[in-house]
């Protein structure tokens, strides 16, 4: 929530973070016991901000080096950014806008940046966006999700985050 807070304003309002419920009931019989949910269920809750990725990153609605319009900067940084695990080190002083563009090092690919207040560009990859989101509101369902649905294991996610924790790690 902190680095949402230093977003600051962007189009004349102040961005907020979404609020997520931790839990919520999957089964219409009211029972709490059985509300674990299904990979369809977790893929129905991704499926508004894939199908805005896909529209971001492979049509033609925004040209290389194009910042996203407001609806849709507010979905990526409250849906993806916000879960970044180095969010805080992306955002750095200030988030001015999301820009789409090539990648630097894979000039076929497309991907999302952050424009600084400074004027800094920094990638993030929304893959390791969703994955943190699916880890931190389905914790019980992430390490099967994650290995059947996005091909990531979430063991070396936590590798990953704790050597990024002691300093020998921050990429995209």
């Amino acid at each position: 929530m902190a680095v949402l807070c230093r977003l600051g304003l962007r189009h004349g309002r102040v961005l907020t973070p979404l609020r997520l419920p931790l839990t919520r009931l999957l089964c219409s019989s009211g029972s709490t016991q059985d509300a674990r949910p299904t990979n369809d269920d977790i893929l129905r809750d991704l499926q508004p901000i894939h199908l805005l990725l896909k529209k971001v990153l492979h049509s033609a609605r925004y040209m290389d080096g194009e910042c996203l319009t407001p609806g849709d900067e507010k979905a990526v940084v409250e849906r993806l950014l916000a879960y970044h695990p180095c969010s805080e080190d992306k955002i750095g002083c200030g988030l001015q806008s999301i820009m789409v563009d090539r990648h630097p090092d894979f000039n076929d690919t497309r991907c999302l940046f952050v424009v600084r207040t400074d004027g800094g560009l920094v990638d993030f990859s929304y893959q390791k966006c969703l994955r943190e989101y699916v880890r931190k509101k389905y914790p019980a369902r992430a390490e099967s999700f994650t290995r059947e649905k996005l091909g990531f294991r979430v063991d070396h996610i936590h590798k990953r985050l704790h050597l990024q924790q002691r300093g020998r790690l921050c990429g995209d």
